[in-house]
């Protein structure tokens, strides 16, 4: 028996046995994919980026940077306490026309952005940012509605505006943000193995693209320079890239330098 085996097993041309161990290691590797797949699915929570456990992140390592620079060490930077970021917005007007938007930008915030630009929006002039970003949809949204109306936007000493924030920043008519706020952008969204499980990595990938579509529209539409989003797409969700105050104007997501 053995020796029918060994003749057969002869009788196999080289190509032939070379494609077999190319489609045997194509399996292996796809069992060794699927298994850790399947694991990571069981362990990892659905991702959901209204949710920021720590709003001060750590900044990506920048060796260019003088350490000087608030873009090097934003934790120090940021007075804001953590408390109040990781808080839902607060929408409050101040004196000399001043909305200050602080806090995390959770689901349903443009709504009640809107709202409050329909009650005192003639009061309005300027939009203050101090927030660690939070839901897209929200912040696009409200980022329209500043435009629309034509206010400007600004980052107070202090403050901080990362994640989603920059593109309501963007939209205003002027963009004042201080030499000592801190500006940051990452990654907005990245699907856990189970978000992925549940649409399938061909539509996770589609969605990727899309919000990348719908962000670089906005920014073009804003005069600001794209371009200052592919250091978001380079920044992993657990850092932030914070803009140098060169950086800032280059890209022209602030046009008054305040020191």
């Amino acid at each position: 028996m053995a020796k029918g085996i060994l003749a057969r097993l002869a009788a196999i041309e080289d190509g032939d046995i070379l494609r077999l161990s190319f489609f045997a290691m194509l399996l292996g590797t796809a069992s060794v994919l699927l298994i850790d797949y399947m694991a990571l699915s069981a362990d990892t929570p659905p991702a959901d980026p209204a949710n920021i456990a720590d709003p001060v992140l750590p900044a990506v390592d920048r060796p260019e940077i003088d350490p000087g620079d608030p873009a090097f060490r934003p934790h120090e930077t940021i007075t804001t306490p953590e408390a109040v970021l990781t808080a839902p917005l607060a929408i409050e007007l101040g004196p000399q026309g001043v909305l200050a938007l602080t806090g995390t930008i959770g689901a349903g915030a443009a709504a009640r952005f809107e709202a409050e630009l329909e009650r005192r929006g003639d009061y309005i002039e300027t939009v203050a940012l101090n927030s660690p970003g939070g839901s897209l949809d929200d912040a696009l949204a409200i980022a329209a509605a500043i435009r629309e109306r034509g206010y400007g936007t600004s980052v107070a000493a202090g403050a901080v505006c990362a994640s989603s924030c920059p593109l309501i920043l963007a939209a205003g008519t002027s963009r004042s943000v201080d030499a000592a706020a801190s500006v940051g952008v990452h990654q907005i969204y990245a699907a856990s193995a189970r978000a992925v499980a549940e649409i399938g990595p061909a539509q996770a990938m589609s969605d990727a693209q899309t919000l990348t579509a719908r962000i670089t529209r906005h920014l073009v539409a804003m005069e600001v320079d794209p371009d200052l989003w592919i250091h978001a797409m380079e920044t992993p969700p657990d850092k932030l890239y914070y803009f140098t105050r060169e950086e800032l104007e280059r890209y022209r997501l602030a046009d008054t330098a305040v020191n």
